[in-house]
């Protein structure tokens, strides 16, 4: 398949606000698609190229390149060029490098190198998404989506899966089922305001359980053999021996433990998430980095035993299963709310909360006992509840979008009020922005501005945005050594003036960053 069939689509479907018009769409083009193929088109539609971010930057990719006038460019000779543009290091790479991106661009057409460059800045976001991609595919492919959804989840890939049906119809989907040893994706919660809330929503016999800061694994034993995959589906048994050795100790076989890794301080509490995240991240000197920060793994979830799947069982039985392989130090702390609508259950509940808050935790995870394990899917039979803490930060800077944002002012960089009256960023967003607040504060912004150099453009710090955030984070990139955690725009508030914005001294006290350094010019 031409690589400009592909970019043609993502403009299409770029322009197409409905579901059923992306849909109709994406199944379009795969079925045009050689089932081989259909791999990189749903990477590419994605925005996620195989070859992950290779590290070509806008300085190069601006450089002008003449474009090729007709489309000969396949999506194999992409791949190729990509991976081969990846694989260039050492000595005289920069300019191979320069070579090869320019090769590339000029066998594109102009449209296949405005997609070629957005692909590789990360910027394809025209809702080509998973779940409207798996349903184009089960239309190209003549299948039903639940049964082609539900082996993507055993799988865990979607193009591996679509490449099957697509060549071999619905007999191929009889293929995919749980293995111990293949990751399949992990379920997902939805939020809810508070417990009672989530209580109410279920309506059903429930599990309150801890919501763990860490880093979400997978486990795999089969014999004498451990896996360890992270949330991505990632092979990280290498850099995990601690977790996997924790495994190979317990009594069963032919299990898969859904959990996650933690690490505790001297005084009980947990770690922060950046330094679990580091020490997961790391590749040398595993030894030194265990000794540094040795993870504990507490699991939630069993999804099979003695190589039998449990996923179809009621969460009730999974977890008695769990508890009987499973050490109780080694599993999440849980409360049984047996009848949601009882007051006093749902007084303990909301108790189990506060001490799950006080003792370093997120929140907690609300879940049915009665429902089965989605893989892949953000069930509403797990409802995540968390402590919503929001900020009025002061925008320092903006930077202009690109994609579908081109021509606006969108991701806002934000800062509190300091000590001494300067503005201390604490890092950036352009989450929760919708198209009318992009208008509005593209036009505010723009009447602020007091430096553009093309890219990020200066303003001055006048407008005040409320933000939501998760936490705080350790960060050397920002002057208070702490950054926001999963940031999002809830409202500008250009009724407040900058003088009203929080202090860094309030973000450092109420933002939950354990051991965040004092404020400057304390």
């Amino acid at each position: 398949m031409l690589l400009a069939r592909v970019a043609a689509a993502s403009r299409e479907v770029a322009g197409t606000s409905a579901r059923s018009g992306k849909t109709a769409l994406l199944a379009d083009l795969f079925g045009q698609a050689r089932p081989e193929d259909v791999a990189l088109v749903i990477a590419y539609l994605s925005g996620r190229p195989p070859q992950g971010r290779i590290g070509i930057g806008w300085r190069l990719l601006g450089e002008e390149v003449p474009a090729a006038t007709e489309p000969t460019l396949t999506l194999t000779e992409t791949d190729a060029a990509l991976t081969a543009i990846a694989g260039t290091t050492g000595p005289g790479s920069r300019t191979a490098r320069r070579d090869a991106v320019h090769a590339l661009l000029g066998a594109a057409t102009a449209e296949e190198q405005r997609f070629l460059v957005r692909l590789l800045t990360g910027e394809v976001r025209q809702g080509a998404l998973h779940a409207v991609a798996l349903e184009a595919v089960a239309r190209a492919a003549g299948v039903p989506a639940a049964d082609l959804r539900r082996a993507v989840m055993l799988d865990g890939s979607l193009p591996r899966v679509a490449r099957a049906v697509l060549a071999d119809g619905a007999p191929a989907l009889t293929l995919f089922r749980l293995q111990v040893g293949r990751p399949v994706q992990p379920m997902l919660a939805h939020s809810a305001g508070t417990v009672a809330e989530a209580l109410a929503a279920l309506g059903t016999a429930c599990a309150v359980e801890e919501k763990l800061d860490g880093i979400r694994v997978q486990v795999h034993r089969r014999g004498g053999e451990v896996r360890v995959y992270t949330r991505s589906l990632e092979d990280i048994t290498d850099r995990l021996p601690d977790v996997a050795e924790a495994a190979g100790r317990l009594a069963g076989d032919g299990f898969v433990l859904d959990g996650e890794v933690i690490a505790l301080t001297p005084g009980g509490r947990p770690a922060p998430f950046q330094d679990i995240a580091s020490r997961v991240g790391s590749r040398s000197d595993v030894a030194a980095a265990r000794a540094a920060l040795p993870l504990s793994p507490v699991y939630f979830d069993l999804l099979a035993a003695e190589g039998a799947g449990l996923l179809d069982l009621p969460a009730r039985e999974r977890h008695a299963r769990l508890a009987a392989l499973v050490p109780e130090d080694l599993r999440v702390r849980r409360l049984t709310v047996v009848d949601p609508a009882s007051a006093e259950e749902t007084d303990a509940a909301r108790r189990f909360f506060d001490r799950a808050l006080r003792d370093g935790r997120e929140g907690v995870v609300v879940k049915s006992l009665d429902a089965p394990y989605s893989a892949g899917r953000r069930g509403r039979s797990w409802l995540k509840v968390k402590p919503v803490r929001t900020l009025d930060l002061v925008v320092v800077a903006v930077e202009r979008g690109h994609g579908r944002r081109t021509g606006l002012l969108s991701n806002l960089h934000l800062a509190a009020r300091g000590t001494d009256g300067r503005m201390v960023m604490l890092g950036k967003t352009f989450k929760g922005l919708t198209d009318a607040m992009l208008a509005w504060q593209t036009e505010h912004l723009g009447r602020l501005a007091v430096r553009d150099d093309g890219r990020t453009v200066t303003v001055r710090p006048e407008l005040v945005v409320e933000i939501a955030y998760d936490g705080l984070q350790r960060s050397p990139r920002y002057p208070a050594g702490v950054a926001l955690r999963f940031a999002r725009v809830v409202r500008h508030r250009p009724d407040k003036s900058a003088a009203e914005a929080d202090t860094i001294e309030h973000v450092l006290a109420t933002g939950g960053a354990p051991d965040a350094p004092a404020a400057p010019g304390r």
